[in-house]
């Protein structure tokens, strides 16, 4: 039923083109077109994925994707549509070696068109393996003067070993990874990885599906030079010849888009990197022989017993030589099995243990766990051991590292991301706003209320800066302690500074209990020991706003910025300064 559909569709070009504009991303120019293909509106091969699926089950391939490419060659060239054509190709329609490979420049010389408007995309569907012949009929094509794109980089089967054998003058990167890269870091990192591979090899990116602002703005700072999506264009039988004026706006206008950011993954580092090969003994082991093992090695002080790979238990050196340095305990016990000084409940953990994991036992458990460390084992086999001042100074670079990139209790990002974002913004000539953002009183509230209620207060603050700001414009970062700084790109960002106080406003007296709350502020000991009445706790902005070329770097944005907060600080409750002289200027 459908061979004879497919044979009718053939015989009386029953196809239809559609085009679907490829956008420069630095000027919003349409620079090109893909060309796509519809069967019959009526029919069940009215959809390509239908129509190329029957094809193969029929042995059309071929047949089909030459009517393909001449339907969309001949409409390209009657729309007199500018820039350039994608036109569709299947590396197994390529590698047809009874096909005539002349045949699409025939259709191209009787329109027309010059063969350096044409790119041949290969569209993948199915595994590639004869790469040798690929690179023959790629070489074929470009000796006719056509250029090569390669489809759906990161889904095929193999366009990766594609890129690197055919080297293709462009590459389109999967929508997968397009879709939501503006909230997800991993997204970013690999599309700035493929970006910095088509840099070194001179291939051009091609982003497919872009459907949102943010999405276009994200990839056009990371360095994509040409994008594609309905975002920017639909695919349509009469195409746009321009790209949406909002488009070209947004493309055109300075600043840049606000990366995800990656928070940190506490469970993501095993104890694995904390192995250290020791040799064990088993439980038939001696105590005098465990004796002269510590004797040989004076900086051993944990002896793993293992039988059979099973763990058994520690002996520590301390306990050893204290033992045998009692009166008469050698003799006694010096032949006998190694067990019986032996910790028969060590703490073992798997090599896929999370340090925060393991750290959380290692700290409910008893003291001496810390001394004689921990067991690695594999699937319940030994491994070799681990020390608990290894875990500890892990754990703390860890939480060091953390803190600079996101703080631990709001999340947000910390003082590298902070920095990194700033450098962006100067280096793209944008006009920004800095805002610093401090509580008042709030060490006076941490000594009566306690830090629980404090971090509660640091949370909230948080929650109320990314509420008031554009996510894709304007960055928040958490400095640390009761510190903030956002950093605003939207015009409108003194209405939003003054919506963060209102609602800081209306808030902060949840906090205070009824009577603290009824009489405006409460009673504490200042630094000198006196009693001082402190009122409610408040918040400050100190504001600069950064003119193209004023500022350098990011240290004098922060001195700037935290002299600006001081001159806020000295306004009695909520307020915003803005700091209106230039830097270098009085």
């Amino acid at each position: 039923m459908l061979r004879a559909h497919l044979y009718d569709i053939l015989a009386r070009k029953q196809l239809s083109a559609l085009f679907q504009p490829i956008v420069h991303m630095q000027t919003g120019e349409i620079i090109a077109y893909e060309g796509l293909i519809r069967g019959p509106s009526d029919s069940p091969l009215h959809s390509p994925i239908n129509l190329f699926a029957a094809a193969r089950a029929n042995g059309l391939t071929v047949q089909v994707e030459h009517l393909c490419r001449k339907v969309v060659l001949e409409r390209f060239a009657e729309l007199k549509l500018p820039g350039q054509l994608f036109l569709n190709v299947s590396p197994d329609s390529l590698l047809q070696r009874d096909a005539r490979h002349g045949e699409t420049l025939e259709v191209i010389h009787q329109i027309g068109i010059n063969p350096d408007r044409v790119i041949i995309e290969l569209t993948e569907n199915q595994p590639t393996y004869d790469y040798k012949l690929m690179r023959e009929a790629v070489l074929h094509y470009r000796q006719m003067g056509f250029r090569i794109a390669i489809d759906d980089l990161g889904e095929g089967f193999s366009s990766l070993r594609l890129w690197s054998e055919l080297r293709p003058e462009f590459v389109k990167i999967d929508m997968h990874f397009i879709q939501g890269i503006n909230h997800d870091p991993v997204k970013l990192q690999f599309v700035r990885s493929i970006q910095e591979i088509a840099e070194k090899s001179n291939t051009r990116v091609i982003a497919e599906g872009i459907e949102t602002q943010a999405e276009l703005l994200v990839l056009r700072d990371v360095g994509v030079a040409l994008g594609q999506g309905y975002h920017l264009g639909r695919p349509h039988p009469l195409p746009a010849r321009a790209a949406p004026a909002e488009v070209v706006k947004s493309l055109a206008r300075n600043g840049v888009a606000v990366y995800p950011q990656r928070l940190s993954d506490k469970h993501a580092a095993t104890i694995h990197k904390l192995l250290h090969p020791v040799q064990a003994v088993s439980s038939g082991t001696s105590n005098n022989d465990v004796y002269e093992i510590f004797q040989r090695q004076p900086k051993l002080q944990i002896l793993p017993v293992v039988d059979d790979g099973q763990p058994q238990g520690l002996i520590s050196r301390f306990d050893m030589i204290e033992h045998f340095a009692r009166p008469y305990e050698r003799e006694l016990y010096g032949k006998k099995s190694c067990t019986q000084f032996m910790d028969r409940n060590p703490l073992i953990a798997d090599r896929n243990t999370s340090l925060q994991q393991l750290s959380y036992r290692m700290a409910e458990a008893d003291a001496h766990h810390l001394f004689n460390g921990f067991i690695i084992t594999e699937q319940g086999r030994y491994l070799g051991m681990g020390t608990g001042h290894d875990l500890m100074r892990e754990i703390t670079q860890m939480q060091i590292h953390a803190a600079r990139y996101a703080n631990p209790l709001t999340q947000l990002p910390g003082n590298v991301p902070i920095n990194e974002h700033i450098d962006r913004l100067l280096e793209s000539g944008a006009r920004f706003w800095v805002c610093y953002f401090d509580l008042d009183h709030f060490k006076p509230f941490n000594d009566v209320y306690g830090y629980r209620r404090g971090d509660d207060v640091i949370q909230l603050t948080g929650d109320i800066l990314s509420s008031c700001v554009d996510p894709d414009r304007d960055f928040v970062g958490h400095i640390g302690g009761d510190d903030f700084m956002v950093l605003f790109q939207s015009e409108d960002w003194e209405q939003r500074c003054q919506r963060v106080l209102a609602e800081f406003s209306r808030n902060v007296p949840d906090f205070y209990s009824t009577e603290d709350r009824a009489r405006g502020g409460y009673l504490s000991e200042d630094r000198q020991g006196k009693k001082v009445f402190y009122s409610l706790m408040s918040l400050s902005i100190g504001a600069i706003r950064v003119e193209p070329h004023l500022y350098h770097s990011h240290h004098q944005i922060a001195m700037a910025a935290a002299e600006s907060k001081k001159q806020a600080k000295k306004i009695h409750g909520n307020s915003l300064f803005l700091d209106r002289r230039q830097p270098g200027k009085g």
